[in-house]
C-alpha cells in the first residue's frame, strides 16, 4: 500500500479498490457514478479530462509503489480502471443511464480479457505500463459503444 493517505485514496479511487472481490470491477464502478451527474452541456470534455488527469495520475502515484508492488499492476490500484472508464465514456452522447451500463460492461470485457494487444502493453512496465492497457481495453471498448450507437 501506498504510504501517504491521498496518494492511496487517489489510488484505491477512494477505497473502492479495498473491496477484497473484484477489485477492478469495484474501481470501475466508482469512476462510473460520478458520470451520471455530468451536465450533459459539459460532455465529453468532464470524461475527457478526467481521463488525461487520471493516467497522469496514475504514472506519478505508481512511482510511490512499495518495492513488493513495483513493476506490476496491484489489484487495489484502481485509478487506472477509472481512466479507462473516463475514456470509454467519451464515446457516449451524454451521461444516460443505459450507455454507461453498456460502456462498464464492454470495458470490463476488453479489461478482463486484454485482447491484443492489451496485454503486451502491461509489459511496458511502470506507471505507464500500469495504466496503457486499460486505455488499449477503453478503445477497444469506446469503438464497440459507438458502433452500438449507429445500431
Amino acid at each position: 500500500m501506498l504510504p501517504g493517505a491521498p496518494s492511496r485514496v487517489l489510488a484505491t479511487f477512494f477505497g473502492s479498490g479495498l473491496f477484497p472481490w473484484m477489485p477492478g470491477t469495484c474501481g470501475t464502478l466508482a469512476a462510473a457514478i460520478p458520470l451520471l451527474f455530468v451536465p450533459a452541456a459539459a460532455w465529453p470534455w468532464v470524461p475527457a479530462i478526467g481521463a488525461v488527469v487520471t493516467t497522469l495520475g496514475c504514472v506519478a502515484i505508481s512511482r510511490q509503489l512499495p518495492a513488493k508492488d513495483e513493476g506490476g499492476d496491484p489489484g487495489w490500484f484502481v485509478l487506472d480502471e477509472v481512466a479507462g472508464m473516463w475514456l470509454t465514456a467519451c464515446a457516449l452522447a451524454g451521461p444516460d443511464q443505459v450507455g454507461l451500463l453498456i460502456a462498464f460492461v464492454l470495458f470490463r470485457v476488453f479489461d478482463i480479457t486484454k485482447p491484443p494487444p492489451v496485454r503486451s502493453l502491461e509489459r511496458v512496465g511502470g506507471g505507464w505500463g500500469i495504466v496503457l492497457d486499460d486505455l488499449m481495453a477503453a478503445v477497444y471498448a469506446l469503438v464497440f459503444v459507438l458502433l452500438w450507437g449507429l445500431l
